[in-house]
């Protein structure tokens, strides 16, 4: 063979050169070289051929053998010797296998040592003349850690051999050996044990009670459990439920043991449990509406309305998990075995003398809790909180939101405005300890002074102008202009624009200042009343038409109003007075107070029609005769008729023509 050593007596024989083989050779030699090769069917093989072999050269090489024994320094052995060595070898070899199958076959449990530990494995030496291979997992803790180092001694159980080499041997079939009786005694008398949660695996939890066991996900708590991850490393008390020693399977429970102690508790609760009694619990769980608390294998729900006289936004910003709390029983169903518990009725109500310790008109300071479009809610104490609104804020008008002036957590100063223990409300104020600007403002801005200011908003019935912060007068639409008719503000003013205006009037207790912009210029009525008299006849041009009769422009800025009734000629006709038209009008109403115009066309009619019959009288004095002498007198006597003038028209036509 090509791996031996070439002094080796075996290797020699098989040379081609025909040396002399060597006459015998020790068992003792015949093992060390077979051990060269680690796996004892592989030896075994080999070590056959090579007897073979052998046989067919020495008859051949006998002779030069004999003819030069000087040539050689090695032993001599006969074949016999050499089988006898062989045969030696293949009875320690199945020896040692029917040893290994023997320990397999009975699971037989062994002492080891640790000769090494490698990524995969923990090599043991065993006692055979191949060493044993236990899996990593097995002898690793819950951090991955070995439990044995280099030298320990370990037990174990012979499972296979390998066919890489070697033996494949099992740590927990031994611990399951040794302590398997143990646990079969545990489950039967019901006995708890305790072990070490080491993993997580699928449905449950690996625990070490001297062996692996399966904890199921179901019998860890009394109620499910979301995250198994937490149990990881922790030792805990358990109850072995099943076992199977051919498969070699444990099933463990947590849950037994906590029902069983639960319900002991529970026996105990129930006899002293009865509605106003105190107890302390254990706040065992948190939910949005409250909490569960543990009254000794009685959970009883402490709800969120129950906990604080003040308000909570979440029962966490008073207890936690595991927290120790003393609570009070209000309500105890026996048959449902429900309990709502107390913890603010430990407490007096603070509402109860709310009144008498604060009064309104006191300066109190307190917290901001919450800020909502409408105002401020502020805890004065624990249990007592009063609403800032928005409107007790500030003075001023310009502020859009509560959070431009306070924000949850601020520390604020406020003033008691009112108390209601009934409706447990408070009504605070912030801006009566601040100045407040009305009250000076009629000394400030009297009735006529021109102010100036920039304009701040507009609406459909007037102009908001700031003139200084927080004082907004407002300029009503109908004070704008003398002259013209405004349906908006825009059509006048624009926003930011900074303007001139005359204080019309003062109402600090309703925070109300009138301006007026027209109130800069002369009133063109006053002009016209003063220029114009009941009878005058002025030249005018509608404006706008109605049902009962036309508005007239008769100067700029003044309209006067022409009935029906009064849009007739000399004839009496009814003139259609359209817009744009323009007539003569004589005016015969005015109410200056009332703005007041009243206008006729028929009057300025009737007013010619006297004007002819002033002319007819002038020309009849101017003529002489008897005639003249008569129409003289009876014009002193009486009045001229109608016929006379209509007789005095027909002559003045005849001479025109």
């Amino acid at each position: 063979m090509s791996d031996h050593n070439p002094s080796n007596p075996e290797s020699t024989a098989l040379n081609t050169t025909l040396e002399p083989t060597a006459p015998e050779t020790s068992a003792e030699q015949l093992t060390a070289t077979t051990n060269h090769t680690p796996n004892p069917e592989v030896q075994h093989q080999e070590a056959a051929a090579e007897v073979e072999q052998t046989e067919q050269t020495v008859p051949e090489t006998t002779a030069v053998a004999v003819a030069a024994p000087a040539e050689t320094d090695e032993p001599e052995y006969d074949a016999e010797d050499f089988a006898r060595a062989l045969e030696s070898f293949d009875r320690e070899q199945a020896a040692e296998k029917d040893a290994a199958q023997s320990l397999t076959a009975e699971e037989a449990v062994v002492t080891g040592t640790i000769v090494k530990i490698t990524d995969k494995h923990a090599v043991v030496d065993i006692g055979l003349k191949s060493e044993g291979l236990i899996p990593l997992d097995q002898v690793l803790d819950h951090t991955g850690t070995p439990k044995f180092n280099v030298g320990d001694q370990v037990e174990v159980v012979v499972e296979r051999e390998e066919q890489e080499g070697g033996y494949l041997v099992s740590y927990e079939k031994a611990l399951r050996h040794k302590v398997w009786d143990k646990l079969e005694e545990a489950a039967n008398t019901k006995t708890p044990v305790k072990g070490m949660v080491l993993a997580r695996v699928k449905g449950g939890l690996t625990v070490d009670i001297g062996i692996k066991a399966f904890l199921p996900g179901s019998q860890v708590e009394v109620r499910p459990v979301r995250n198994l991850d937490g149990y990881i490393g922790t030792e805990i008390e358990v109850r072995v439920i099943k076992l199977n020693k051919k498969r070699g399977n444990v099933v463990i429970s947590r849950k037994e043991l906590l029902e069983e102690d639960q319900n002991a508790k529970k026996a105990v609760t129930l006899s002293t449990l009865e509605e106003g009694s105190v107890f302390t619990g254990v706040v065992k769980n948190l939910t949005d509406y409250g909490a569960f608390v543990d009254m000794g294998g009685l959970d009883g729900l402490l709800h969120i309305t129950d906990m604080s006289w003040g308000r909570l936004t979440h029962p966490r910003d008073l207890v936690n998990v595991g927290d120790e709390i003393q609570v009070k029983v209000l309500k105890f169903d026996k048959d449902k075995q429900r309990v709502s518990l107390g913890f603010k009725q430990l407490t007096p109500d603070p509402w109860l003398d709310a009144t008498e310790r604060y009064p309104i008109g006191a300066q109190v300071r307190g917290r901001v809790l919450s800020v909502t479009d409408y105002g401020a809610f502020v805890e004065l104490e624990q249990g007592i909180e009063g609403l800032v609104h928005v409107s007790e804020m500030t003075w001023s008008k310009r502020m859009k939101h509560p959070s431009k002036m306070v924000k949850p957590g601020d520390v604020v100063d406020t003033i008691i405005l009112s108390v209601n223990p009934n409706d447990r409300r408070i009504s605070l104020g912030m801006k009566q300890l601040q100045d407040n600007p009305w009250e000076a403002l009629e000394d400030k801005y009297p009735i006529g002074a021109v102010i100036e200011g920039r304009v701040r908003n507009l609406t459909d019935f007037g102009a908001f102008i700031e003139i200084e912060d927080g004082i907004d007068g407002l300029v009503h639409v109908s004070n704008l202009s003398w002259t013209k008719r405004i349906k908006h503000p825009s059509e006048v003013l624009k926003k930011g624009e900074k303007v001139k205006a005359i204080v019309l009037g003062v109402e600090p207790e309703n925070r109300r200042l009138s301006l007026g912009v027209k109130q800069l210029q002369p009133d063109v009525w006053d002009t016209f009343f003063a220029q114009h008299r009941v009878g005058d006849v002025i030249k005018g041009k509608t404006l706008r038409t109605a049902q009962f009769g036309a508005f007239v422009e008769i100067a700029e800025g003044v309209e006067g109003l022409c009935h029906i009734s009064e849009a007739v000629d000399e004839h009496g006709k009814q003139i259609n007075l359209e817009v744009g038209d323009e007539h003569e009008f004589k005016i015969v109403k005015m109410n200056q107070e009332e703005k007041k115009v009243g206008l006729s066309i028929k009057a300025v009619g009737e007013e010619a029609s006297r004007a002819e019959v002033e002319s007819y009288k002038e020309s009849n004095k101017g003529k002489g005769g008897k005639g003249s002498s008569q129409s003289s007198s009876s014009g002193s006597s009486s009045s001229t008729t109608l016929g006379d003038l209509l007789k005095w028209k027909q002559s003045e036509n005849e001479d025109n023509n």
